[in-house]
């Protein structure tokens, strides 16, 4: 019997009309982002109606005690206050196909465009927060500002500073870092703090996020917390996916999850011993931003081996109000390529005009020192999965 075969050519060939993107988060900062005093990130606007660079006025609060019977006059307190730059730059991205290959397209590759632009401005905004959250402030315009590739970050990137910048920012800031979980393992020396970390007790911990927070409840001027809508108060810790996972692990905190969690209605659906979430421990958030320890890996690579016995060493930041801004020139807008070949090449694309800085003020009592205002920043050890 002959039996009558298909040729390859007239096989039924059928292919997925939907694209499977690449898994890109939503920014994870967004929930702490806003225009209010409030806001951790505030989000200023000033500049939509043109300008490069906007100033941002900060004040502290009175701290003198004042009089009683006595005379005021010659006894009144001045205002510290200051007024911090941010810089805005361009930010833009495009992608372009011709007709001819759009014609072989089975699946409207091109029509994922829009979409994979939205997920790139998304990924380019939470990146510049954090190189922000670890930049050392400057009153100097950015490095690269205006240039082919801009500069949409305001201060001195960690990756580009030099030891002695990041000295200066440390011994500004002292009051305001913390390496491993004590107080002691402060040092003038960047680099020397560093490699005060011990690899296992310099995880981060509840003890660690408790001294965290007492850090920035006594600087001076005061970090203030977070508040929500309902009038409690916070502060927000964000960490990569090594320290959380540690954190994770620390048994005070499985013991606070497992005692103190709801149990009753749908507790269970919101305890991170079952369901992945934000942690909350003694007044404080802690939010997991895997692109965190991705920054150490590829960009903060002294921090590799920055630790004692050559361990890894991650950032975390502690954020109470306004601790950093992110200024808006332009919102994000559709654009279009013009020069179309007759109709024959297709681009479509995306622009921004922004700057996002970490806030920072002139030291009340040293005029000479730059100093985080709303943000307490530590150093733990957080080893790679073996």
């Amino acid at each position: 019997m002959a039996l009558t075969t298909i040729q390859d050519n007239n096989k039924l060939v059928v292919y997925t009309k939907e694209i499977n993107r690449e898994y890109v988060r939503e920014n994870l900062f967004s929930p702490y982002m806003g225009q209010d005093l409030n806001s951790i990130i505030r989000i200023r606007q000033e500049l939509k109606s043109g300008g490069e660079q906007m100033n941002i006025p900060l004040v502290t609060k009175l701290r003198g005690r004042g009089t009683g019977t006595g005379t005021l006059v010659g006894n009144e307190e001045k205002i510290d206050n200051y007024g911090m730059r941010v810089w805005i730059d361009w930010a833009r991205h495009a992608v372009v196909t011709k007709k001819s290959e759009s014609q072989k397209d089975s699946a409207d590759v091109f029509g994922e465009a829009k979409p994979l632009l939205s997920d790139w401005g998304k990924e380019r905004q939470r990146d510049d927060i954090i190189s922000a959250f670890m930049s050392l402030p400057s009153e100097g315009a950015p490095s690269g500002l205006g240039s082919d590739f801009g500069a949409t970050v305001t201060g001195i990137l960690y990756e580009d500073a030099t030891a002695a910048q990041k000295n200066t920012w440390n011994a500004d800031n002292s009051d305001r870092v913390l390496y491993g979980n004590a107080v002691s393992n402060y040092n003038a020396t960047h680099a020397t703090a560093l490699a005060n970390i011990t690899t296992a007790s310099g995880k981060l911990g509840a003890a660690t996020v408790s001294l965290l927070k007492r850090r920035a409840m006594n600087a001076n001027p005061a970090i203030r917390p977070f508040k929500t809508k309902n009038g409690y108060e916070y502060f927000v810790l964000f960490a990569g996916t090594n320290s959380f996972r540690d954190l994770k692990l620390d048994p005070v905190i499985v013991a606070a999850n497992r005692d103190a969690r709801a149990r009753e209605g749908n507790g269970m659906d919101s305890n991170p011993l079952f369901q992945d979430g934000d942690l909350l421990y003694d007044g404080v958030i802690i939010r997991q931003v895997p692109e965190i320890s991705q920054y150490v890996t590829n960009v903060w690579t002294t921090l590799l081996t920055a630790g004692g016995s050559s361990t890894r060493v991650e950032p975390v930041f502690l954020c109470g109000q306004q601790a950093a801004v992110l200024a808006w020139g332009q919102m994000a807008k559709p654009t279009f390529r013009k020069e179309d070949d007759y109709g024959f090449i297709t681009g479509v694309g995306t622009e921004m005009a922004y700057g996002v800085a970490k806030m920072f003020k002139k030291h009340p009592n040293d005029g000479t020192k730059l100093i985080q205002w709303g943000l307490v920043t530590g150093f733990v050890s957080a080893a790679e999965d073996a």
